[in-house]
């Protein structure tokens, strides 16, 4: 891990339309900002506090307050997808306030941290599935000017690179909250209040982190254009821009085929028999996973071309569906479905970022960012509704039957689509 100094910052390798980038002979490989490294910071605190809550909210929601599979995928679906409302309001805040990413950014950290000790007054659906919207609603406004500001401060040719990077240590943070989670349900009598007691501390400590050493402003690479103060109808117009579209029609299509990580696990306990205090640990196999992967998968994207790399991780997630269909109970079973689980976060998360933002302006580049995220997400919540009926329903096998089906279709429809751009770069 590396940090860029100003001449990393030169004329930027032109990008081909699948995302992979030509590096000039004997150019010096361009280094990870330090903004991008504070708000790696940022994302580890904050992800230690938010999987803290995520390790065991499954299992409080579904055994200790008796959530049928429908519910269940109601508050999941909130949770995961509610965020989408605001993404384009938070990144179109962000373009229009001349600079002001780290503040829109600063706001969505801040009010996730004021609901998590809210979670200690709630025991019923409609308080909890509230408490999680307003959560995920800071989740939405931060988000889409975080990337942006991960965008700006780094070349073309290193993005996949520097989204890596902060993926990974976001992930570390990942790793470490089930970690924190366990050994407090091990260690307290009241084992969920105190897990969401401890989860608003650290949040707290995760936002003090961003105003005391996140850069403030926009990245000195924006041009004279790029400050430009952006207007609705650029916002709007982006929508119509063909690359940006295709890229947005593909990240809907996957999404809606994604079965939430809840679910995964779930499923994943009902296949192996997990016991109830060993639950909150089945994230960590994931999360370390993306850990070990995600800087070489943006680098791989950087050389291979984004679009390559982000459909093999849906490849991999194709893998993990069909494990847990095979009546294989191995012990190596659980290692092998979280190991695919991981990879396929760590090729798609920072790639698919790192692609929208090859074809976005840099005056517009968090609104741009947002328009990607809020379809993803919308579509991840009409997936996770749609699982928890249909387990509800038909039963977990043939609901992630369909799913896999689903996935392998979408995967198969956008790599078609795809392959005009990856021929046109031969």
């Amino acid at each position: 891990m590396y940090v860029a100094d100003s001449r990393a910052a030169g004329t930027p390798a032109p990008a081909s339309a699948d995302g992979a980038v030509r590096h000039p002979a004997g150019r010096r490989r361009a280094a990870v900002a330090p903004t991008v490294l504070a708000l790696g910071t940022v994302s580890l605190i904050t992800d230690v506090s938010s999987e803290m809550v995520t390790a065991v909210l499954p299992l409080y929601l579904v055994a200790g307050l008796g959530l049928s599979p429908l519910g269940f995928g109601l508050l999941d679906g909130v949770y995961n997808g509610f965020s989408a409302v605001v993404r384009l309001a938070g990144g179109h805040l962000a373009d229009r306030g001349g600079g002001r990413h780290k503040w829109v950014a600063g706001l969505g950290y801040g009010v996730s941290a004021l609901c998590k000790p809210l979670l200690l007054l709630a025991h019923t659906l409609t308080p909890i599935g509230l408490i999680l919207a307003a959560d995920r609603t800071g989740k939405g406004l931060r988000t889409a000017p975080r990337d942006a500001l991960i965008s700006l401060s780094s070349p073309p040719e290193s993005r996949g690179r520097a989204f890596g990077v902060h993926r990974a240590m976001d992930t570390a943070g990942a790793l470490l909250g089930p970690l924190v989670a366990f050994w407090i349900l091990r260690a307290t009598v009241d084992g969920y209040d105190a897990v969401f007691t401890v989860s608003a501390c650290v949040a707290v400590v995760g936002v003090l982190v961003l105003v005391l050493f996140v850069p403030g402003g926009r990245s000195g690479a924006v041009t004279a254009a790029g400050r430009r103060r952006p207007t609705l109808r650029a916002a709007l117009a982006l929508l119509r821009t063909r690359d940006l579209r295709r890229i947005t029609v593909c990240a809907v299509l996957l999404g809606l085929a994604t079965v939430s990580d809840s679910f995964v696990y779930l499923l994943l306990q009902r296949r192996i028999g997990v016991p109830d205090r060993w639950f909150a640990l089945l994230p960590l196999g994931t999360a370390a996973a993306f850990l070990l992967l995600a800087v070489g998968a943006g680098r791989l994207a950087d050389r291979l071309g984004r679009w390559r790399v982000f459909l093999a991780g849906h490849v991999a997630l194709l893998a993990a569906y069909g494990l847990l269909l095979t009546s294989w109970h191995d012990t190596a079973l659980p290692y092998a479905v979280l190991l695919l689980h991981g990879a396929f976060y760590a090729a798609t998360d920072g790639v698919l970022m790192a692609a929208a933002s090859d074809r976005v302006p840099e005056g517009l580049r968090s609104t741009g960012l947002a328009v990607v995220q809020t379809g993803q997400a919308l579509a991840r919540f009409a997936c996770s509704l749609l699982f928890g009926a249909a387990w509800t329903v038909w039963g977990d096998r043939t609901a992630l039957l369909a799913s896999a089906v689903a996935l392998a279709v979408c995967a198969a429809w956008c790599s078609l689509t795809l392959r005009p751009a990856r021929e046109a770069t031969v």
